[in-house]
């Protein structure tokens, strides 16, 4: 998908023929950010950004965002922001949730082993 401004981006399509137990499609770039839409199944592997917060808005379903100390669940409609350097792994809460993420463009990401 080709992103391009002034223009109405429908997702719609991508969320239907989402297929396996994670899709990430880039839907916008704002500035130096990018806008995604993600569709999982499963749960991520933990890890954290060492240079850009993340934020999540669930679309559809809901999700658990596992941080060291606590688990966050988030239903449609709701909103959450990751700082940078804070490892977290998100999972869907039952067997699909469809979630928009923010983040910076060159963001990187660092895989974090728990034991």
């Amino acid at each position: 998908m080709q992103i391009q401004p002034l223009q109405i981006v429908d997702f719609s399509p991508q969320i239907a023929d989402a297929k396996g137990t994670y899709s990430n499609v880039p839907l916008a770039l704002v500035n130096n950010h990018v806008i995604r839409m993600s569709v999982m199944t499963e749960p991520y592997f933990w890890h954290m950004h060492p240079n850009s917060d993340e934020s999540f808005m669930v679309i559809e379903g809901s999700i658990f965002i596992d941080l060291d100390d606590r688990t966050v669940e988030l239903h449609p409609g709701q909103l959450f922001t990751i700082p940078k350097n804070v490892n977290h792994r998100t999972r869907p809460n039952g067997s699909r949730s469809v979630n928009i993420t923010f983040e910076a463009q060159d963001m990187e990401t660092v895989v974090i082993e728990i034991s």
